[in-house]
């Protein structure tokens, strides 16, 4: 599967202040089943995946919608204690991120930073709020994830390099509590098999020394592989082999054994089908990976579980398998621990937390973990977006409801008036602000607003959100779309785009593609278009809009990433069905 994010939650007394109310103090260590931490008291990682470094993005998604720091915010506002940050070696490559947002000062302080310099600050500002960090080595390069932990071009010596330089960035930083050593192993890895160049386990050792070389009091996540003795299950998914042939490491009690278990959304296992499901699926667990828990060998974290909830299958999946998890109000932080996949919406096979504006909560999925989610930690609010109030005492917290009916009311060459509902608020509404796209265009103290500065025959589309006087915000509304009068400047076919596929996991694929100005004067727009001959659909896409008309697909520019400068490149990526087949012909044309 794709990336993936951990949360840990605490088991803990009550506390006042962000940074006190952690998913439990300084570096966590091991003793059976359970993870302790530095005061040895128990604590539950009760997570989510965050994904977007693994990528040809270098850094999480969503940063073309929304400031990182509202988005972790509103993390540990749904309780979620820890996040688990995929990334690739590419990373270490002084890989410039792409696709932030900078207008209206988001994102400011990420600006001038490289790949590695962003994920320093989103691991800061997650630690200033009490919550940790897993990182995941996801895979060696963007370009996909692999079988092995090594490749042809990343080696073994550039993985344990690049291990024990993350280590070593983070030492002394408790915010970090750990690295995800290789994600989702699989045929031909085997565990226990004794063969340097695909035993896993062995692998894990000598990885996970290299960690420990670097940060002796960091937690070595060690995923599971696909296939052991006969058994065949989820990528990453089977630890069946942990049991008799268990990791040891140079540092005792750091080894956290992690697996990875999905839905019928994903792909089609035996078990789905049973006559007895969902009952049989505690059995199927217990065979895989929950032994190790139950038998008191050594603790187990979820690192990654998701789904689109789409089919009642799915639903009754979910609801068993946060059962098995064991209830938080029953069992605290003696349990197993886990990381949802995934914050991103952007998942075409799990879809995430949030929806697809990147703010609104999908409120039915998060309720499903609401059992076990970390005590006492965070408000359980999370319906806020880039902003939101808060206090001590009687200070009001409760947000305006989004405002409703938004409607373009007229537009010109230049302009687009608009209108809608007003908002209401347990103290009043105050005002209310006016969002382009992802970029806050004005304000307005009544429900009326006019937008100025557009072009001409251009497209735009609107949202807006109330204020109330503590400065609490709403959601924000359902968005509308203008056409402005009179026609664009006309096309330039200075553009080239660069269509590579990061990943094909036969049931679905993913592309990215690389947008550069090659002509010798600036861009306002961009158009890529292609044709595919063997069936395939677009069924998620970032960073740009599409249409599709049979295997014809075109894709234009967001309203933050159509500017390029002569020689300036931007990228878009997607998910489509069912394999990825041949790499299409592609062309670009600018405006």
């Amino acid at each position: 599967m794709t990336p993936a994010a951990l949360l840990l939650p605490l088991a803990g007394a009550q506390v006042a202040s962000a940074a006190e109310a952690s998913s439990g103090s300084g570096y966590w260590h091991t003793s059976g089943r359970q993870i302790l931490d530095a005061d040895n008291q128990p604590v539950r990682v009760a997570g989510i995946n965050w994904f977007g470094f693994e990528t040809a993005n270098y850094v999480a998604h969503g940063l073309w919608s929304r400031d990182y720091k509202s988005m972790i915010d509103q993390m540990r506002s749904l309780g979620y204690n820890t996040i688990r940050l995929p990334s690739s070696d590419d990373i270490f490559a002084g890989t410039e991120a792409a696709s932030i947002n900078y207008s209206g000062g988001m994102n400011s302080d990420l600006q001038g930073l490289d790949s590695l310099g962003v994920m320093d600050r989103t691991v800061d500002h997650a630690g200033s709020l009490g919550m940790k960090v897993v990182l995941d080595r996801h895979r060696p390069d963007s370009a996909g994830q692999s079988p092995l932990w090594y490749t042809s071009a990343v080696p073994e010596s550039t993985w344990l390099a690049n291990l024990k330089s993350l280590a070593g960035r983070y030492a002394g930083n408790d915010a970090v509590i750990g690295i995800d050593l290789h994600n989702e192993p699989h045929d031909p890895a085997c565990w226990g098999c004794g063969d340097t160049t695909k035993d896993w386990r062995l692998a894990a050792e000598r990885g996970g020394d290299a960690v420990l070389s670097a940060n002796p009091d960091l937690l070595i996540f060690v995923e599971g592989v696909q296939a052991f003795d006969g058994a065949s299950g989820w990528w990453g998914g089977n630890l069946m082999g942990a049991g008799r042939h268990p990791v040891e490491l140079s540092v005792a009690h750091r080894v956290v054994y992690s697996a990875h278990d999905y839905a019928t959304s994903v792909a089609q296992q035996p078990w789905f089908t049973d006559a007895s499901f969902p009952g049989n699926m505690p059995g199927v667990w217990d065979k895989y990976w929950g032994y190790l828990f139950k038998q008191n060998i050594a603790p187990v974290w979820m690192g990654e579980f998701g789904t689109t909830l789409q089919s009642t299958t799915d639903q009754k999946w979910l609801k068993a398998l946060a059962d098995y998890l064991r209830p938080t109000d029953q069992y605290g932080g003696d349990s197993f621990s886990w990381t949802f996949w995934s914050w991103n919406p952007n998942s075409g096979d799990t879809g995430g937390v949030l929806k697809d504006d990147w703010t609104s909560v999908d409120t039915v999925k998060d309720g499903y973990l609401a059992s076990i989610k970390a005590p006492d930690f965070g408000n359980g609010d999370g319906s806020g977006g880039d902003g939101g109030g808060g206090g001590d005492g009687g200070e009001d917290t409760q947000a305006p409801t989004a405002p409703s009916g938004l409607t373009v009311t007229a537009t010109t060459g230049t302009s687009v008036s608009l209108s809608w509902s007003a908002a209401s608020d347990d103290t009043g509404v105050t005002g209310y602000d006016v969002y382009r796209g992802s970029t806050k265009v004005g304000a307005a103290t009544g429900t009326t607003y006019t937008d100025t500065g557009v072009s001409a025959g251009t497209s735009y589309t609107y949202t807006d959100r109330a204020r109330d006087a503590t400065g609490n915000t709403s959601p924000r509304s359902a968005s509308v779309t203008a056409l402005t009068t009179g026609s664009g400047s006309g096309s330039n076919s200075g553009c080239t785009a660069a269509y590579t596929v990061n990943g094909d996991w036969g049931s679905g694929f993913g592309v990215d593609v690389t947008v550069t100005n090659t002509g010798t004067s600036a861009a306002t727009s961009w158009k890529v278009t292609w044709t595919w001959d063997g069936g395939q659909k677009v069924t998620n896409m970032w960073n740009a809009s599409y249409t599709q008309s049979g295997g014809a697909v075109t894709v234009t520019n967001t309203d933050y990433n159509g500017s390029l400068a002569a020689g300036a490149h931007t990228s878009f990526g997607f998910q489509g069905a069912p394999g990825a087949g041949g790499v299409p012909t592609v062309s670009c044309t600018l405006s």
